[in-house]
């Protein structure tokens, strides 16, 4: 008698090569009953961001997403800290008012905590793919559900690729939230309802002291008062520094602001070649349709006053990931990406939230909060503990239960069918 053939590998296609989509990709890749390819619109990465200090729900996502991606961010981040073992936090100080110069809130605290520009940490995961199978200057145009022929992927110039399975890691202007929620959908494209307007500078690190002093070229902070806040972060092994301004830049209006504060913004204001427009997305009431579905910033893009984008991208990816250890049949994609839906909506969609109102805090814009360092004190501390101290593997169990039972259930409806039919 002839043994069975093998059962082919299911073909999933990532669209976008960011963080969000290589992550994924890199857990993806080892699971051999899958076969992956990454489609990036740009010819090549290049160096655009601030960089990135990630919280501790980030790096807990990256350890459940493999020790390797957890290794490649280590070997390609800046140390926060003398110590590697030491807790590292972002320091949230009033730059402003009566309380100038208290701390405020400690973020993202997590031991060994480094910042790294996202070109070096995109470079670190880019490498744990194999070769081919992230193809650059990949334009996704357009998506189509093909029914019993999966899911088509049509690109700028032409050109066409089919999957079993489209997940859109392809940003806040993401073709694949187009298609979902319908070109005319109000959620669809970015919002700036509070109007940020954010400038950023790069410079090198000695040129930096020189302007403002060595403390600030080796922290995280984030120094806030009604006409803007200005924060920096250390990149590439601490060679350069990234230091932004947001809301305003004229360096006149910080007259009133701490010395520190002054000194950032007039640095700033020298050169702001490395800003960039700022956005986020309403809520989307859904984040799959049939084989397709969307993360990272295609999902729930935010601002970046709450420092978690990029950790709700990797949360996506690790969830993701688990649930595709057990999706070995076209039938049973739709209701991973349905459980994925489940849990991971409402989570990330909270994060959105969440980083508007620290903006709005960090400008002072909301009175109630801000009539007292007690009271902001108190706003941070509920907001740290939400985004750094969630159970990331009960999450993801959370997700595959969700997953279970809903392939359990389809089973059990299939074979009352067939005991019908009999």
């Amino acid at each position: 008698m002839g043994s069975n053939p093998p059962t082919p590998p299911l073909q999933i296609a990532i669209l976008g090569a960011g963080i969000a989509g290589l992550a994924l990709a890199a857990g993806l890749v080892k699971k051999p009953h899958l076969s992956v390819a990454v489609y990036e619109a740009v010819p090549a990465h290049c160096d655009v961001g601030a960089g990135l200090a990630l919280h501790r729900n980030a790096l807990g996502a990256l350890a459940l997403l493999g020790p390797e991606l957890y290794s490649v961010y280590l070997a390609k981040a800046t140390a926060c800290a003398a110590e590697e073992d030491e807790e590292v936090v972002t320091e949230v100080i009033l730059a402003h008012g009566p309380g100038a110069g208290q701390t405020v809130a400690e973020l993202g605290r997590a031991r060994g905590r480094k910042s790294v520009s996202r070109a070096d940490l995109l470079e670190g995961l880019a490498g744990l793919v194999p070769g081919g199978v992230v193809r650059f200057g990949r334009r996704a145009v357009r998506v189509e559900d093909l029914g019993a022929e999966g899911v088509r992927v049509r690109f700028e110039g032409g050109g066409e690729e089919r999957a079993d399975c489209v997940i859109g890691a392809d940003g806040i202007h993401s073709v694949v939230r187009g298609y979902l929620l319908g070109e005319e959908h109000p959620a669809r494209e970015p919002k700036n309802h509070d109007g940020w307007q954010v400038y950023r500078t790069l410079v090198g690190v000695e040129e930096a002291r020189a302007q403002i002093g060595e403390r600030w070229t080796r922290a995280v902070p984030i120094l806030i008062g009604p006409r803007g806040h200005v924060n920096c972060i250390p990149l590439n092994k601490g060679t350069r520094l990234s230091a932004g301004v947001a809301k305003l830049l004229d360096p006149e209006l910080y007259s009133d602001y701490t010395d520190d504060a002054q000194r950032i913004v007039r640095m700033v204001a020298k050169d702001t070649s490395a800003s960039w427009s700022v956005g986020d997305h309403d809520q989307a009431p859904f984040y799959y349709r049939g084989a397709v579905a969307m993360m990272g910033d295609a999902a729930h893009a935010a601002l970046p006053f709450a420092g978690n984008g990029a950790a709700q991208a990797l949360e996506d990816a690790a969830v993701l990931d688990h649930l595709f250890e057990k999706v070995k049949r076209v039938a049973d994609i739709e209701a991973a990406l349905a459980a994925y839906d489940a849990i991971r909506r409402p989570r990330s969609q909270a994060v959105v939230d969440l980083a508007r109102a620290f903006g709005r805090v960090y400008a002072y814009a909301d009175k109630d909060i801000c009539e007292s360092p007690e009271k902001i004190r108190a706003f941070f501390a509920r907001a740290a503990i939400f985004t750094n101290e969630v159970d990331l593997k009960k999450q993801n169990d959370d997700a595959m239960g969700v997953y279970e039972k809903a392939v359990n259930g389809q089973s059990k409806n299939t074979l009352e069918r067939l005991e019908k039919s009999e």
